[in-house]
């Protein structure tokens, strides 16, 4: 790491809080050989300098919901206006300012159809500083979601994570949300952290209930929770939207290497333009050169690539992103 205010075991700290959100400081400081009260004011500090937030996120592939990624050009000074007004809608999970400040990209799930109508046939057709739309949905993912990109650093063992994740419910059941489930992800997905006094609140059941409850929403895989940072503090300032074209018989094979590459947090087949969508974080421009030219490049089957740097993020893991 090349940060002087962060060091190896915050980054450890965010490995372990990616493992398991909801692990108490006790557990995290046991496992790392810290005290709990030194991974208390690390966590502190990770939220208050680093960005860090622990949220629940729902998983469209495990529910076989729609998730979308929506390309926008905007006419020139809009694409601000634009992401902010489209980060207040509920069914958009992240949104980015890329290509020069006139792209905005971002995901969508929608949780009907009309919903999903309405968005993209409706309201985006609509607006009058969109020049140009392209919708990219989801068929498959090869990396990321409950995958984080943080277990490519590879600085927690394999005996570390296996502490740290939590134990499975028997019959779980079917990766499936419940209307009754909708006020326990409320909280969950503002602070994935709550406890469960304040579940129990939340939800109207039981303490023993609540537990039970988002124990299966986790180990069936309908949830999981996640964590939103900074990565410029792990020295990863660049981040950019890959759009690429493969042979369709090649398309398996070039989303499975890029599921290894250690830029790559997340990989998935699309359908639209472009048949896979990756997001790489790399340590600059320079090494995202190097990467576009080397390891991508060099793969068999990938006929063409475009990369969108992002300039600015917006919304990240449901809630619009405080300014810096």
């Amino acid at each position: 790491m090349e940060s002087d205010a962060f060091d190896d075991l915050d980054l450890c700290l965010l490995d372990a809080l990616e493992i398991n959100g909801r692990a108490s400081f006790s557990r995290i400081g046991e496992v790392l050989g810290v005290s709990d009260q030194t991974v208390a004011r690390r966590y502190r500090r990770l939220c208050a300098e680093g960005g860090l937030r622990v949220v629940a996120v729902r998983d469209a592939e495990r529910l076989g919901q729609d998730h979308w990624t929506m390309r926008l050009r905007c006419v020139p000074d809009s694409a601000l206006a634009v992401a902010e007004a489209l980060a207040k809608r509920p069914d958009t999970s992240w949104i980015g300012i890329a290509a020069g400040g006139t792209e905005v990209v971002f995901g969508t799930g929608p949780r009907t159809a009309g919903d999903r109508d309405d968005l993209l046939l409706g309201k985006l057709p609509r607006t009058p500083r969109v020049s140009e739309i392209r919708a990219h949905q989801m068929l498959h993912r090869f990396y990321g979601g409950p995958q984080g990109w943080l277990r490519k650093f590879r600085v927690l063992t394999a005996q570390q994570t296996a502490a740290l994740r939590p134990p499975a419910p028997r019959d779980a059941g079917p990766a499936r949300i419940e209307p009754e489930d909708e006020p326990l992800l409320a909280v969950l997905e503002r602070d994935g952290r709550a406890g469960y006094p304040e579940l129990r609140r939340a939800t109207g059941r039981s303490e023993s209930a609540v537990k039970r409850r988002l124990s299966a929403l986790l180990a069936t895989g309908a949830v999981y929770i996640d964590v939103e940072y900074h990565c410029e503090i792990l020295g990863y300032p660049t981040a950019a939207v890959l759009w690429i074209t493969t042979s369709p018989a090649a398309l398996s094979r070039v989303g499975e290497a890029l599921a290894t590459h250690d830029e790559i947090a997340h990989a998935a087949a699309t359908a639209g333009p472009s048949n896979i969508i990756a997001t790489a974080v790399v340590r600059s421009t320079a090494h995202l050169y190097d990467y576009l030219s080397g390891p991508l490049g060099g793969l068999e089957g990938v006929h063409h690539v475009e990369a969108s740097p992002f300039l600015r993020r917006v919304k990240q893991l449901t809630y619009p992103r405080p300014a810096r």
